[in-house]
């Protein structure tokens, strides 16, 4: 994947559904720019005020189903407590996990501009090191 900054993400185009890709030089900063990646997927969060801080600790495993699991919780989240997170901050847990850190804004505190993601499909997931520091791709259902 040609990274054109150190840190950043972006919409890919796919049929049916919606792919991100995400880089940064370290595998934490690459999970918090896929979860603005998702958010930024579908909503436009211009006019919102981040609110109350969340946490989210995931398992130890491998760093593939570490990047799922973050973004699985997003999607929950949005689903069961109306809320989105406008920040994320992820740290390294010590045993292999992760522990994420968000400022949240509720759902109606946002303008929806996509298809709403259902789920993150395993199909052509990618997560890991690579040239520039750590990359992945990441396909949504929506």
């Amino acid at each position: 994947m040609e990274q054109p900054a150190e840190r950043g993400h972006r919409c890919v185009p796919h049929t049916a559904d919606v792919r991100i890709e995400a880089w940064a030089p370290t595998r934490e900063d690459c999970v918090a720019e896929a979860v603005t990646a998702l958010v930024e997927t579908f909503t436009d969060t211009a006019g919102a005020r981040p609110g109350a801080e969340r946490e989210f600790a995931a398992p130890a495993g491998d760093d593939a189903d570490l990047l799922v699991s973050v973004l699985d919780e997003v999607i929950f989240r949005m689903d069961t407590a109306d809320e989105l997170p406008l920040t994320t901050e992820v740290t390294d847990d010590g045993s292999g996990g992760l522990r994420v850190r968000w400022r949240v804004t509720g759902t109606a505190d946002v303008e929806l501009v996509g298809a709403v993601p259902k789920a993150v499909s395993l199909h052509e997931l990618r997560f890991g090191p690579d040239t520039g520091g750590w990359s992945c791709a990441v396909t949504l259902d929506v």
